[in-house]
Parts: structure tokens; C-alpha cells; sequence
């Protein structure tokens, strides 16, 4: 009986040793600036999206934020656009901090995301606008990770 009593014992401090989990890193949200109007008669102008990535570090060791790539895909288009729904825009490698995350921690990556737009001028009564759903693409020492904004992206043009 005495047997039966330190098994089940042993048993249940292995049990309670491992429902931990394995601790882990995670990108858990990400937005994105809501709405850009881009200015009257812009062509090609360049301007800056900006977007946070909410990360949690579970592991014992500091992780590195290696790089950060952006995605931009059309989604929708109101009114007269010069591309189509599903075309895409790779930011390629954006600025971001910060570089590390602590270990047993939570961080806010900042993120900027160079874009362009044009518009017509706004005297005339026509206007047009697009959303973009924008993922990105993060390269870390726990590995790659990927997430999209929970928003979508929209620019405003004449």
C-alpha cells in the first residue's frame, strides 16, 4: 500500500512539473495607422505607416527582433485606383524597436512601414480610397514569425 501511495505521489509531482508548458515567444496583436488622405496633386509621394506588434516573451533568455518586413495587399477599392484588388506592395525591411525583448516580459514593437500614394486634385467631386491588409514579417532568435494587423490600412485620394 505504501508502494501504491509514493507512486501515485510521484505521479502527480511529474504531472504538475510538466502542465506548465513549454515557454514560448509570441506576437499576440498588431494594428496599423487607420487612414492616410493623401495630399491633393501628390504623385508617388512618400509617407510613413506606422504599426505596433504587441510581443510576449515566456522564455528564460532575452530575444533579439532580427528584421521586420511588411506586406501590403489591396483589398477593396472605392471609386478610381490605379491598382486592382489582391495586388500586393512589399515594404521590404522596415525600421523597428525595440531590438530586444526581455525574458519573462511583454514589449510593444514600433514599427514604421514606408508607403507612397497619388491623388488628383481635390477640387473635383470624385474621390476614391483603398484598404490594404498589411502582414508582417518578423525574424527573431526564437525564430520567424508572421501576423497580420487587425485593422486594415486606408488611403484617401481626390
Amino acid at each position: 500500500m505504501l508502494r501504491l501511495v509514493a507512486t501515485l505521489i510521484a505521479a502527480c509531482c511529474l504531472a504538475a512539473c510538466s502542465s506548465g508548458g513549454t515557454p514560448t515567444f509570441a506576437l499576440t496583436a498588431a494594428s496599423v495607422d487607420a487612414t492616410y488622405r493623401c495630399p491633393g496633386g501628390a504623385n508617388n509621394a512618400p509617407y510613413e505607416m506606422h504599426a505596433t506588434i504587441a510581443a510576449r516573451n515566456g522564455t528564460s533568455k532575452v530575444v533579439t527582433i532580427r528584421s521586420v518586413s511588411a506586406l501590403m495587399t489591396l483589398t477593396s477599392i472605392h471609386g478610381n485606383w490605379l491598382e486592382r484588388v489582391g495586388d500586393q506592395y512589399d515594404a521590404g525591411s522596415v525600421s523597428f524597436s525595440p531590438a530586444t525583448v526581455a525574458s519573462a516580459s511583454s514589449a510593444t514593437l514600433k514599427i514604421t512601414i514606408p508607403s507612397a500614394c497619388t491623388s488628383g486634385k481635390y477640387a473635383g467631386g470624385s474621390s476614391s480610397s483603398a484598404h490594404y491588409e498589411v502582414t508582417m514579417h518578423v525574424e527573431t532568435s526564437a525564430g520567424a514569425f508572421s501576423i497580420k494587423a487587425g485593422n486594415k490600412h486606408e488611403i484617401l485620394a481626390a
